[in-house]
């Protein structure tokens, strides 16, 4: 499966902001449903967003939703995750994840095993 490579990740301040970007390591055909997860130690790992390249309304989480906002540049080939208003509960490992899809599907877009491609994850820390 196409490896994904994730940057931005980094740490901040209570308030502050962050761009997370994911960019796969090779060009793959057809539409797919991208996301980030996170995962924070002795937790679950958790969705958080979720786009479909084809188009559509994005996904959110419910503890980012207002605060998050998922986006691509298909010139690019880059899904970006932009965060603000960070709290230190935010604060994790965040991975990208894809699979080749016709959609994201509600219900089934925040569900890990889902995915077939994955990133080495970015780390976010906010400071309170």
């Amino acid at each position: 499966q196409v490896q994904l490579m994730e940057s931005g990740g980094g740490s901040v301040q209570a308030g502050g902001s962050l761009r997370l970007s994911c960019v796969p390591s090779e060009y793959t055909y057809g539409e797919k449903c991208m996301a980030w997860f996170r995962q924070a130690p002795g937790k679950e790992r958790e969705a958080v967003a979720a786009l479909w390249t084809g188009g559509g309304t994005p996904y959110y989480g419910d503890s980012v939703n207002g605060r998050f906002a998922i986006s691509r540049d298909n010139a690019k080939n880059t899904v970006y995750l932009q965060m603000s208003s960070l709290q230190a509960e935010d604060s994790a490992m965040y991975y990208c994840a894809a699979r080749n899809a016709h959609d994201c599907y509600p219900g089934t877009w925040s569900s890990n095993s889902w995915y077939t491609s994955w990133g080495q994850g970015t780390q976010v820390t906010v400071s309170s």
